[in-house]
């Protein structure tokens, strides 16, 4: 008697005679596969490390701001430390190691340091706000002769004035304190017009000075302390891209 055919497989035959496997799994991509927690964790930000950071320097007046910004998008896992100079103090923090960089103020002796010039400053006279002088947008050194020129003890600029008054007190030691005898209706100090805007008060005024002497900013680090941090910092400052070569 004939066996009956009910039980041969059913399934549809592939082409070739094998046939098509159940459950369809074996289409299933790899990407699909991959551990959802993976990539999860690929995709977070890395955290900061508290044992890396790159220290900078920055004397009065300097306005790193954006550069800190990019440097924070950039580098999130590197602290970047800000130590506050005075200009006297600039070259020493620079090669005893304080600082890995600094904004500085020239001039500097470069003899152990690397530096680039970034910007110059226009000079300003900061005067009284009732003052006579402020009825000019513009002033010339002649235009101070005359004048009480009060010059601090941490003035960066050495202004020559001719014709100036020199002053009946003892000098001011900061700038800040030669503006708040300004402002008491007491001379004028010449400074760089970050300084005046630092210092700034409703009771003074400032003038750019044409022919007064100018600051120039720059940025500069150790020769033998160079790393790709601070060549990090460099790029940002020059305004490289992220995947722009040096």
């Amino acid at each position: 008697m004939a066996r009956s055919g009910g039980s041969k497989s059913s399934r549809p035959a592939r082409k070739g005679g094998r046939p098509a496997p159940r459950g369809g799994s074996a289409s299933r991509s790899p990407a699909a596969s991959a551990p959802r927690p993976a990539r999860e964790r690929a995709s977070r930000p890395e955290a900061p490390d508290p044992a890396r950071s790159f220290r900078l320097g920055v004397v009065p007046g300097a306005t790193p701001g954006k550069w800190i910004a990019a440097w924070r998008e950039r580098l999130p896992a590197v602290a970047l430390e800000l130590i506050p100079l005075t200009v006297d103090q600039q070259h020493a923090a620079l090669t005893a190691g304080m600082v890995d960089a600094a904004l500085v103020r020239l001039p500097l002796d470069a003899e152990q340091l690397h530096v680039i010039p970034l910007y110059t400053e226009v000079p300003v006279a900061v005067v009284p706000a009732d003052s006579h002088l402020t009825a000019a947008d513009e002033l010339d050194l002649s235009d101070l002769s005359g004048e009480v020129v009060i010059v601090p003890r941490d003035d960066v600029l050495h202004p020559v004035v001719p014709g100036a008054v020199a002053p009946g007190f003892d000098a001011p030691e900061t700038t800040a304190d030669a503006v708040a005898t300004v402002a008491a209706g007491v001379g004028v100090v010449i400074a760089p017009m970050s300084l005046a805007r630092l210092h700034a008060r409703r009771d003074v005024a400032h003038r750019p000075l044409r022919d007064g002497p100018p600051s120039t900013m720059a940025l500069a680090w150790p020769r033998e302390g160079d790393s790709p941090d601070v060549q990090a910092f460099v790029g940002i400052v020059r305004g490289r891209t992220p995947n722009s070569s040096r």
